[in-house]
């Protein structure tokens, strides 16, 4: 297992572990300074692309992404979300990874897990690839959101699959808007770290996509905090270059060569 992985693992109950997305060289060159973790997600299919879902982004896209990314990182772990439709058997889920991994120099990949999945985690663990999990809710293969774990039967069914994916191999997994009270069971429970989406402060650390977190997405669920408004900013910046533009301000001779 590579070290950036084991340093990972030791952050388990010691301190708080930092992760957000990222689709270039010039988003991660800014994050690795503060991030543990950046996940090129597959949620640029939303943010990029304009898509509704996940489900038709292609792996090539992915691998693109994750190029970039990797250029702009020193430390943080790398990880890259396979796309739907690239793992849905264990041969296949092995071929993908490793060609993520070879091509990206990524340090793991992310699959989302259903109740059918489990043996794409031990296939991929067995051939030496670091494996992230991902239950709760999962766009990958659910279409209407809804917060789980909200009652015994829920909580008992998310905590059994959550030890079986541990078992199965993974070195951490994403509870994504899991309750409260069961986000911390799972948490208590396995010995590989948790990282909470829209779950509560009490899994091990915390993931946000960087566009709804900086405001310019669009997109703000109850589980996300706006540290910043560039949407506002980006207005403004346009609205006086386009004033320039027009009014014979901008280029100045010494914008010119």
């Amino acid at each position: 297992m590579k070290a950036k992985i084991k340093n990972f693992l030791k952050k388990k109950k010691k301190k708080k572990i930092v992760c957000l997305t990222s689709y270039s060289k010039s988003t991660s060159k800014i994050l690795d300074k503060y991030c543990d973790l950046i996940l090129v997600g597959d949620s640029l299919a939303n943010v990029l692309y304009g898509m509704k879902t996940t489900h038709n982004l292609k792996i090539d896209t992915m691998i693109n992404h994750a190029k970039s990314v990797t250029q702009g990182v020193r430390k943080s772990l790398v990880i890259v979300d396979m796309p739907k439709g690239s793992y849905t058997n264990p041969k296949q889920a092995v071929k993908n990874a490793k060609l993520i991994l070879k091509t990206t120099r990524c340090d793991a990949v992310k699959i989302e897990n259903n109740s059918h999945n489990l043996n794409i985690v031990k296939a991929l663990s067995k051939s030496k690839i670091n494996v992230m999990g991902h239950i709760g809710y999962t766009p990958q293969f659910k279409k209407k959101f809804k917060v789980e774990g909200k009652n015994l039967y829920q909580q008992k069914k998310l905590l059994k699959h959550a030890l079986k994916i541990e078992q199965a191999g993974a070195f951490s997994i994403v509870l994504e808007c899991i309750s409260k009270i069961t986000a911390q069971k799972i948490t208590q429970s396995l010995k590989i770290p948790t990282i909470g989406i829209g779950s509560s402060k009490l899994c091990d650390g915390q993931i946000l996509v960087t566009d709804d977190m900086l405001g310019v997405s669009g997109f703000y669920p109850k589980f996300v905090k706006k540290y910043a408004n560039l949407e506002k900013i980006i207005d403004a910046a346009t609205k006086k270059f386009s004033k320039d533009v027009r009014s014979g301000e901008f280029p100045k001779n010494i914008n010119s060569f």
